[in-house]
């Protein structure tokens, strides 16, 4: 029996010998994979970090040209603005210019009505000045249209530019 004992002794001790290379090949292997799990690791998370630098530089870069962007499309409304009022007062003091020369010319009318002789005279004087006064507000409605729109393009003209800009700068494929 003491052969048996130690034929199975023998046994026990070379399946605990190859169960104890199976487990330190088993734990180095484990080992070597679980360090190149964390190098991989590593460099994903360093590819990561710099991925994640240049989309903030780029969006940061982003932002400061909106920004430079909506400064000029600002200053371009300010100057459509100051455009806009100094032609308004112009147009404002050619009306009332006009208004002015046209309540003068009511008034000289209206005296030398009253200075007629005849009805004659009167219809004569009143055709006169109906005709001066139609032909009159037609130049003047002519010259307050080509004012009016001549002052729209100047008043557009920064704000085209703006979105001609835009088109230029944004329509771009990046």
């Amino acid at each position: 029996m003491s052969s048996t004992k130690s034929k199975a002794a023998s046994e026990v001790a070379t399946t605990f010998e190859h169960t104890a290379d199976a487990a330190n090949k088993g734990f180095d292997k484990t080992l070597v994979t679980m360090k190149e799990g964390m190098e991989r690791a590593a460099k994903g998370l360093e590819t990561s970090q710099v991925k994640i630098k240049e989309n903030m530089e780029k969006a940061m870069k982003t932002a400061e040209e909106m920004m430079v962007f909506s400064q000029g499309n600002m200053e371009a409304l300010m100057k459509a603005g100051q455009i806009y009022a100094s032609g308004f007062q112009d147009i404002s003091k050619h009306f009332a210019a006009s208004s002015k020369a046209s309540l003068e010319e009511t008034v000289a009318f209206t005296k030398s009505l009253m200075g007629v002789k005849s009805v004659k005279e009167a219809v004569d004087l009143q055709t006169g000045f109906a005709k001066s006064s139609i032909e009159k507000a037609v130049s003047e409605t002519n010259k307050l249209t080509d004012a009016s729109v001549k002052l729209a393009e100047q008043v557009v003209a920064p704000i085209t530019a703006r979105v001609t800009l835009a088109v230029e700068t944004f329509g771009k494929t990046r």
